[in-house]
């Protein structure tokens, strides 16, 4: 990609203070782009941002508080955007909590549930008129390969009814494809220029993979970064969803390595059951239900 092929856009990442969120900033930044960290803890944020302009020093970097386990703070972040700002060119709906031991979000939701799909959801209906004010705009939603086997449990969204942390995750990622694949549906049903698109970034090595709250012995990290690719590599799917001309809304992009685990970005299938439109539709209503916030795609 060449230098400053970003120019002039605006993108917004979250969780953009560590592992692939930080990776992709690095890049827009690198690229031209003014950027928006928008994080949980602000004090990481700016230790991000520093690094960010080390490496690119003419960068515009920017750091904003936003915690998605929490819809009051989503609300305030949107309200901080679309007052100061005109556009937005790319939405990237990055950060995500693995596995953590069963715990609810301020709300009320299960955490993962809560974090890595509701949060989002409001979040990208919160800023879709600025989206949409914004011509050949995108949303980027992370999944993950642990999207595959996975269901959306309606009858226990809280785990009220028992919770397994990796089968919450693996529903969650589910939900985020879900999500991707719908918008890329209305937004097009609309006649709208703004891209949905869905990608994962294979196995990465990033600090989602701490052990319950512990970090990982050192052992580990040695054979992760042997097994597992780097988070610069980790971010190539989210970095071509973001900005390859190609690109016509609804793609789900990964590593074309072996089992998606690795490699470079290439177009890869989803799970079928990304494609029932009936749980789609459902899961779109609840979420709107859930979240209190609806999508408009009057421009």
């Amino acid at each position: 990609m060449e230098q400053h092929t970003m120019s002039g856009k605006t993108a917004i990442i979250t969780g953009a203070n560590s592992g692939l969120g930080f990776e992709t900033a690095k890049i827009f930044a690198g690229l031209g782009a003014r950027v928006i960290l928008a994080v949980r803890d602000i004090e990481k944020g700016k230790i991000a941002q520093q690094e960010i302009k080390e490496e690119s020093s003419q960068a515009t970097v920017e750091v904003m508080k936003l915690d998605l386990s929490d819809l009051d703070s989503v609300r305030a972040f949107a309200e901080g955007i679309i007052s100061r700002s005109d556009s937005l060119d790319l939405l990237i709906n990055n950060a995500g909590v693995m596995t953590p031991p069963y715990a609810k979000t301020k709300d009320g939701f299960e955490l993962q549930f809560g974090s890595n799909h509701l949060g989002h959801f409001a979040l990208t209906g919160l800023l879709l008129p600025l989206l949409l004010r914004t011509e050949n705009s995108r949303v980027v939603t992370l999944s993950s390969l642990a999207h595959r086997k996975a269901a959306i449990d309606f009858d226990n969204l809280d785990g009220s009814k028992g919770y397994k942390g990796m089968k919450f995750y693996g529903q969650s990622k589910l939900a985020n494809l879900m999500f991707a694949a719908e918008l890329d549906k209305r937004l097009k049903q609309h006649g709208l220029s703004t891209l949905s698109i869905a990608c994962h970034p294979g196995i990465s090595a990033t600090n989602l993979f701490k052990l319950g709250n512990r970090e990982m012995p050192r052992i580990f990290r040695g054979l992760m970064t042997r097994y597992l690719q780097p988070a610069t590599m980790g971010a190539l799917p989210t970095v071509y969803a973001a900005t390859d001309p190609g690109i016509k809304g609804g793609e789900y992009i990964g590593p074309d390595g072996k089992g998606q685990r690795r490699g470079s970005p290439a177009l890869e299938e989803p799970d079928p059951a990304v494609n029932d439109e009936a749980i789609r539709q459902k899961l779109w209503e609840v979420s709107e239900e859930l979240s209190g916030v609806t999508f408009d795609f009057s421009k």
